[in-house]
């Protein structure tokens, strides 16, 4: 029998939870979220490339993000009824398809308002890969009937770090690619990883674990608490902040000569964020999660604020570094509270909306970021000009602070609910 002693190690937690499904599923669950951050940025830099506005750009990656936040709730609806492997193997094969599709209009010459139309195809069909595998972490670690909550911990612990690690890896490789060859390659890649891993994790055998239940039958926001709300909006805010952080960093390097190294700087910021949500999973159940939320939200601002004066690329490595430590554990916190406060027959729709919805967010940081930043670029303070990414990194603080105040909000209610 497993080791379920709250005093062993952190590595034995891990080693704990992955005996209970092997390896593969860890990588390939893994491995097929890469592509939805590598598109988002792929297509940032593919479209400013072609069109020479950033506001383009960030409308064709925000269009990818608001489609996927309309798609990806609908397809986990369907997965609550009908089990996630025919919905994700339709989802991996179809955004593959249309990823190369906004390749080949690219290099056609269409204009960015038809390339935004392909691509939000794209993001309709792009499975939530780290949502997905973690309700089938919550199935796996059920032992006669009851929630293993320690093992399940360390699991959204996993699949936290995962996702921020997917913003490292996404990001770099897009960066890398961009560098040596250019945006379009690094598209096209993302394709092939979600055709491939993609359709993995939907025929992997974990998938018999949620087969679906026709007893879910009722509307999915009738299942959403206003607890469960207000972790969505925080979603969203998280997601305003990676897009415009994405925006500015893009701004800042090609301003320096280097866009090619936007990919790797916005990589930094994922990196520290993934280090924290390692680690998330020794926390004490003491540190309940309404501390969590409000330390969390609290640490972002703080770290986010110095954004404001960043004026070169080692300034701005620095600074996505150290806030990348508190980016990991508002989300899995956000995840761990859905998921205490929702009911199991509506987990696969309510979860889908919160991860989408960072995705909305993603979009309405990156537009409006990319507004400000071509209108930084002309105008003027004191006969200075302003420059387009500080106006951009400005959306980041204010994602920041309205985060801050949902925190502090849904404490105080989570305090009132019986899991909280």
């Amino acid at each position: 029998m497993a080791d379920t002693s709250p005093h062993r190690s952190l590595v034995g937690r891990y080693r704990d939870l992955f005996s209970l499904t092997g390896a593969i599923f860890v990588v390939v669950g893994f491995v097929a979220r890469l592509p939805l951050a590598m598109a988002q940025l792929g297509i940032l830099l593919m479209v400013t490339a072609a069109t020479d506005s950033y506001t383009a750009g960030g409308t064709c990656a925000g269009a990818l993000a608001v489609a996927n936040a309309i798609g990806a709730p609908i397809a986990g609806a369907i997965t609550d009824r009908r089990g996630q492997r025919r919905v994700v193997l339709v989802q991996s094969l179809l955004s593959g398809i249309f990823l190369i599709a906004v390749v080949v209009a690219t290099r056609a010459g269409w204009s960015w308002p038809l390339l935004a139309m392909v691509a939000a195809v794209a993001g309709l069909f792009l499975p939530q890969v780290g949502t997905l595998a973690r309700i089938r972490w919550r199935a796996i670690v059920k032992r006669e009937g009851e929630i293993d909550r320690e093992r399940l911990q360390v699991a959204f612990s996993w699949e936290g770090a995962g996702d921020e690690a997917s913003f490292v890896l996404g990001p770099a490789t897009v960066g890398l690619i961009t560098a040596i060859l250019n945006a379009q390659v690094a598209v096209i890649a993302a394709a092939i990883v979600i055709l491939i891993f993609g359709t993995s994790f939907a025929l992997h055998p974990t998938a018999a674990y949620v087969p679906g239940s026709h007893s879910a039958v009722d509307v999915a926001t009738r299942a959403i608490t206003t607890v469960a709300w207000l972790m969505i909006i925080s979603q969203f805010l998280v997601g305003t902040m990676f897009g415009s952080i994405q925006t500015g960093t893009t701004v800042l390097a090609r301003a320096a000569g280097s866009a090619g190294m936007a990919g790797l700087l916005h990589a930094l910021l994922g990196l520290g964020s993934a280090t924290a949500g390692i680690a998330i999973a020794a926390l004490p159940t003491r540190f309940t999660h309404a501390w969590r939320i409000q330390v969390f939200s609290l640490t972002l601002f703080v770290l986010a604020l110095p954004l404001l004066w960043v004026h070169s690329l080692g300034g701005l490595a620095l600074v996505l570094s150290v806030m990348g430590f508190a980016i990991a554990p508002l989300m899995i916190t956000n995840f761990s509270i859905v998921e205490l406060v929702t009911i199991p027959t509506r987990l696969g729709a309510v979860m889908t909306v919160l991860a989408a919805t960072t995705g909305l967010g993603y979009a309405a940081g990156s537009s409006s970021a990319g507004r400000l930043a071509d209108w930084g670029r002309t105008a003027m303070i004191g006969g200075e000009p302003i420059g387009g990414y500080l106006p951009a990194f400005a959306v980041t603080i204010i994602g920041a602070f309205a985060a801050l105040i949902t925190a502090q909000i849904a404490a105080r209610r989570l305090r009132n609910h019986a899991g909280g």
